[in-house]
């Protein structure tokens, strides 16, 4: 019995720590961004992201969606990918990453919420307490006195966290039958056409040259930032709780912050340290915290076991 205590145990911290990939890759999305992108080309860089890595994915493993999951994977994609990588993009482009991080970081909070109303998990005074500690902890790291602040970066940014808040929960009330990395496919197939036509309009095609630097960086982005990255963070929500694994996401401006210093030669600062171990801190206290539900419809109840995906 110990032994197999001990197995689940670390098993499940092994999906923690593979779950954390995602949001450590994308802490670098700021950088790549800024040094190596094309200027003001947002939705080029959400949509390069996403349906390219989709279309390598379909071709893996040559599945299609059946029944309910046609309309599934169109709102999933939307939420998950097509809309939030349109926001997090306006959001890189039009704030500092400082900015963009503290308003994005409210997403566990949100989650937390919505999974108390559609997962019947118990919201705990120690959740909260973790949330807002994860915010106020991004604040101290990235935030600057001079940060300029920009009001549709700042809706983009809400508006991110909200809609993927939204789309983690509902990937948790919809466990889907195919293997993870068709149903990771479909949704980055799924929110790349929703971005096609929005970037065609909005920005009009493609630079007639793209600079070895710009290959590069949506290279970077389409196969570690979408099709790994995606397929990690899928894999930790069929396993851990919805709650668990977005609070992983505060890893994400921790990584930006270390960047800046190791690569563009930012100051550290001593509240900036004090930031990272209170986001560090809300992060392992989340990981920690038991999950409690009140039972789920049959029709609703993800039917997961530990190490194992549905």
């Amino acid at each position: 019995m110990l032994r197999y205590f001990v197995l689940v145990l670390s098993n499940r911290w092994t999906v923690v720590l593979l779950t954390a990939l995602t949001p450590a890759i994308w802490g670098t999305t700021y950088l790549v961004t800024t040094e190596m992108l094309p200027p003001d080309r947002p939705l080029l860089a959400a949509l390069i992201r996403a349906l390219p890595a989709g279309i390598l994915l379909l071709a893996i493993t040559r599945r299609l969606p059946q029944g309910i999951w046609w309309w599934r994977a169109l709102v999933l994609g939307a939420l998950n990918i097509g809309v939030f990588l349109a926001l997090l993009f306006v959001g890189a482009y039009r704030l500092p990453g400082g900015v963009a991080a503290t308003v994005g970081a409210i997403q566990p909070l949100l989650v937390a919420l919505l999974s108390a109303g559609l997962l019947h998990e118990r919201l705990t005074p120690r959740t909260v307490v973790a949330a807002v500690a994860g915010v106020a902890g991004v604040g101290l790291l990235v935030l600057r006195a001079d940060a300029r602040l920009d009001a549709v970066g700042v809706a983009a940014a809400l508006g991110g966290a909200a809609v993927m808040a939204v789309g983690v929960v509902l990937s948790k009330r919809w466990p889907s039958p195919a293997p993870l990395l068709a149903t990771t496919g479909w949704q980055l197939v799924a929110g790349g056409l929703l971005l096609l036509p929005v970037a065609l309009v909005v920005e009009g095609p493609p630079p007639a040259t793209l600079t070895t630097a710009n290959l590069a960086g949506y290279a970077y982005l389409t196969i570690i930032g979408a099709s790994l990255a995606y397929a990690l963070w899928f894999r930790g929500l069929r396993i851990l709780s919805a709650t668990k694994v977005t609070f992983l996401g505060l890893l994400s401006p921790v990584v930006a912050t270390a960047l800046g210093w190791a690569v563009l030669g930012q100051r550290l600062t001593a509240a900036q340290a004090l930031g990272a171990l209170i986001v560090l801190g809300a992060l392992v206290a989340a990981q920690l915290q038991p999950t409690r539900t009140r039972p789920l419809p049959e029709a609703a109840a993800p039917r997961v076991l530990i190490g194992k995906e549905s």
